[in-house]
């Protein structure tokens, strides 16, 4: 039988540990890297799926990108719990929140397009956004956003991952 767990809102205790289930995602160049400061900044963007005794299983963020965009960030379980449906709930309520917030679109860059396209993300190869939006976006200097919108300044980084939507 295995364990329960619950999908909840990250706090900051949680960040050290969501800092060692993403890092060897890092150094496999499956996800961007982020340094501690950052995982702190953003933590209210996470949720977080522990088991019974707290332990941290898996996390995801929501980033909003533009007043009818969001971006899945950093959408992770840890091996051992791969298959357990963790992924599925972790995803489930960041659109629970994209939705809540008004958004009608979520994007992720990602390698696990089998997953991504098991809950209605699709590939694509066009731009998420009309060229006034880009002409704003492109001045953020959020490394996740420039990697969203494809600039060259983040190719290197991209490792051959796949842009998906999908529409709420």
């Amino acid at each position: 039988m295995t364990a329960a767990f619950t999908v909840r809102p990250a706090r900051t205790s949680d960040v050290r540990a969501i800092e060692a289930l993403v890092d060897p995602l890092v150094q496999q160049g499956i996800l961007l890297g982020r340094n501690r400061v950052a995982f702190y900044e953003s933590v209210h963007e996470f949720v977080v799926a522990v088991d019974d005794n707290g332990t941290l299983l898996g996390c995801g963020a929501l980033h909003v990108l533009w007043e009818d965009l969001g971006e899945v960030r950093t959408l992770a379980v840890a091996p051992e719990h791969l298959g357990r449906g963790i992924g599925h709930a972790i995803l489930e309520r960041l659109e629970e929140e994209a939705l809540a917030l008004g958004l009608s679109r979520l994007f992720c860059l990602t390698f696990e397009t089998e997953f991504f396209g098991r809950h209605g993300f699709s590939a694509i190869s066009e731009s998420l956004v009309d060229p006034e939006v880009y002409a704003e976006l492109v001045r953020s200097p959020d490394e996740g956003v420039a990697e969203a919108l494809d600039l060259a300044r983040v190719k290197p980084n991209t490792l051959g991952n796949t842009r998906m939507v999908k529409h709420l």
